[in-house]
């Protein structure tokens, strides 16, 4: 049965049940993202001592395939629907993990990492898209934050999990238990997600599906690589291919009519503002995501389900704001949610960099909380602000646009901050074994290795304060969308069918 219907006679209790098939798709595929980095030393063992540069492949193949999917999100959507390709997406997911629990060597696990990526690089975007154009008129902000949730609570969940599968049963479960969940999210979907209507679209522009994926995938692989050495063979292809592709995308797109990606909608001031503030928080935000677990684990020697037991707190602080930040955003727009917001991730950085080597697991929890308040306060509206900032007809297409540049972003972050990181430590290693007179580093005594670890990191994080202040400072560019007064109508005027 269907029955023609908009989202102006819709209430959020009303779109729950929908929510709730987004939440869980999204939940398990940015979980699985971050679970396999504490499973690596185990699958180093399990597949008969193979190289770290080997097994890094499935972490790194994962997110390559992530970053070559997402600039086609927007074109399959508004041409074969949202709904399909959103349970298309999860269902090659699913496939992907059930692979990947059976996989018996390296190779194989990092093939079936490459086809969990494909799937679950459109998730994201297809997910943030949907939710916008299914919630009520005057409630953006509300229903967004709720999506929000698994955002920044699966990252900080997925080392918890991983951590007590790999001590406590076998890294294969890491993958099984997506199998009952990906059944689960695609028969929610299945159910309940409105089928809407679809945009009229071209046909495929061949040359930005070629570019786009090569160019975005090429960043994202060459920076990451540049946490390394960013004078290595590896890190110089990856950026001039992955450079070059995007000089000719963005000449390839803006010759469109109907390109893959709208690049023109930065002619739009209030959304390349936005931009410009979401990519300085993303490397404030998921560089502090990166660098503190790892300073729990090399510097303070915590396991791995330590780790992730001892940044609850933050996913519980985020969870508990983010919500919050979507519905203060209904009343008084982003500007002083992301200002507010990044102001307590500078904070909560600042407190970071000043701990001692001698620190107590008790010393993280304020800054902990910090951290995730700050995120969950200002991480969805500042979404949702880009998203209003697009003319309606190109939801489909911005989502796909912000998710492929932050996942360059990100890439930039972790590396820099990785570069950062090991340049201080060499700085402090070489003081601290001159003035003692060492000319041995083996002869370092682990006190001084702890005092080297601890200034190092705290030198990385006082970067991420500078950079935090950089983005509460710009947050000040922020203006309430031309076209936010008319959303509503505009949106109530988007055609759904709700159908099973």
């Amino acid at each position: 049965m269907t029955e023609a219907t908009n989202n102006s006679s819709m209430s959020i209790k009303s779109i729950m049940v929908p929510l709730l098939a987004i939440i869980v798709g999204m939940f398990m595929v940015i979980l699985d993202g971050t679970a396999m980095n504490v499973a690596i030393p185990k699958l180093r063992e399990d597949f008969g001592g193979a190289s770290l540069s080997l097994i890094q492949w499935t972490v790194t193949g994962y997110a390559l395939a992530q970053a070559a999917v997402i600039p086609l999100a927007g074109w399959l959507s508004d041409r074969f629907g949202a709904k399909q390709i959103y349970l298309t997406s999860i269902v090659l997911f699913t496939i992907g993990s059930a692979l990947c629990a059976f996989a018996t060597t390296a190779e194989q696990l990092i093939i079936f990492r490459i086809i969990q990526g494909l799937g679950g690089g459109m998730v994201a975007p297809i997910a943030m898209a949907f939710t916008y154009r299914l919630s009520p008129p005057g409630k953006q902000g509300a229903v967004m934050g709720m999506i929000g949730i698994p955002m920044l609570l699966a990252p900080a969940l997925g080392p918890v999990l991983a951590g007590w599968l790999v001590d406590y049963v076998t890294w294969h479960w890491i993958f099984i238990i997506n199998i009952p969940v990906g059944v689960v999210a695609v028969f929610l979907g299945l159910r309940t997600l409105p089928a809407l209507a679809r945009q009229t679209v071209p046909q495929l522009d061949v040359l930005g599906m070629i570019f786009a994926p090569l160019a975005f995938a090429g960043l994202a692989y060459g920076v990451s690589e540049g946490g390394t050495d960013w004078g290595s063979a590896k890190t110089l292809t990856g950026l001039i291919v992955g450079g070059v592709s995007l000089i000719i995308f963005i000449i390839v797109e803006l010759n469109r009519k109907q390109p893959l990606l709208e690049l023109r909608v930065f002619k739009s001031a209030d959304f390349s503002k936005g931009i410009v503030v979401q990519w300085v928080s993303q490397i404030a935000l998921f560089g502090t995501l990166f660098l503190f677990p790892l300073f729990l684990q090399t510097a303070k020697g915590y396991s791995a389900l330590d780790t992730g037991l001892i940044l609850l707190p933050q996913a519980l602080a985020a969870a508990v704001f983010m919500p919050i930040g979507g519905k203060l955003f209904d009343k008084i727009g982003a500007r002083p949610l992301v200002m507010s917001g990044l102001a307590i991730v500078t904070i909560g950085a600042f407190l970071l960099s000043n701990i001692s080597s001698d620190a107590t697991v008790g010393s993280y929890i304020l800054p902990l909380i910090l951290l995730g308040a700050g995120m969950g306060l200002s991480m969805m509206p500042l979404n949702t602000h880009i998203i209003q900032s697009a003319p309606p007809e190109l939801v489909s297409r911005v989502t796909s646009l912000t998710n492929a540049a932050q996942q360059v972003m990100t890439s930039f972050a972790v590396a820099g901050l990785a570069t950062i990181l090991a340049r201080r430590t060499e700085h402090y290693m070489t003081s601290e074994m001159a003035a003692g007179g060492i000319t041995n580093p083996a002869d370092i005594t682990p006190v001084i290795a702890s005092h080297v670890a601890a200034s190092s990191y705290g030198d990385t994080f006082l970067i991420l304060t500078i950079i935090g202040v950089v983005g509460t400072l710009i947050g000040f560019l922020l203006s309430k969308p031309k076209r936010a007064e008319g959303a509503s109508t505009e949106k109530a005027d988007m055609p759904m069918m709700m159908g099973h």
